[in-house]
């Protein structure tokens, strides 16, 4: 959905941010699925993008997740926290998808 399939010659950690930004807006009714067609370049970005931002991103989803998930009313936000993990720690070579799409695979 969020994949400029036509120039990718573009920023690839630009285009990852981009995606983990309109990810955490609005989290529900989507989900994250791997690309098969990723490569050895997402590997080696993976691995940068591990390295300089994605621990500590992921790191702060955990803590937030824990705090909303104290209070009832936080849990769903709590929630959305963890599953944003994933695609925080290693975004290049994934997909977001609709959960409601028929081919999505978790």
């Amino acid at each position: 959905m969020w994949r400029d399939r036509e120039h990718s010659e573009t920023i690839p950690f630009g285009i990852a941010a981009f995606r983990i930004g309109v990810y955490a807006l609005w989290p529900f009714g989507y989900t994250t699925v791997e690309r098969r067609d990723a490569g050895a370049p997402s590997c080696i970005g993976n691995v940068l993008w591990l390295v300089l931002a994605g621990w500590w991103l992921a790191l702060a989803h955990i803590v937030t997740g824990i705090l909303l998930c104290i209070t009832i009313i936080g849990i769903p936000f709590g929630i959305a926290n963890f599953k944003l993990i994933p695609v925080s720690l290693l975004p290049l070579g994934r997909e977001i998808v609709r959960t409601d799409e028929p081919f999505a695979t978790r």
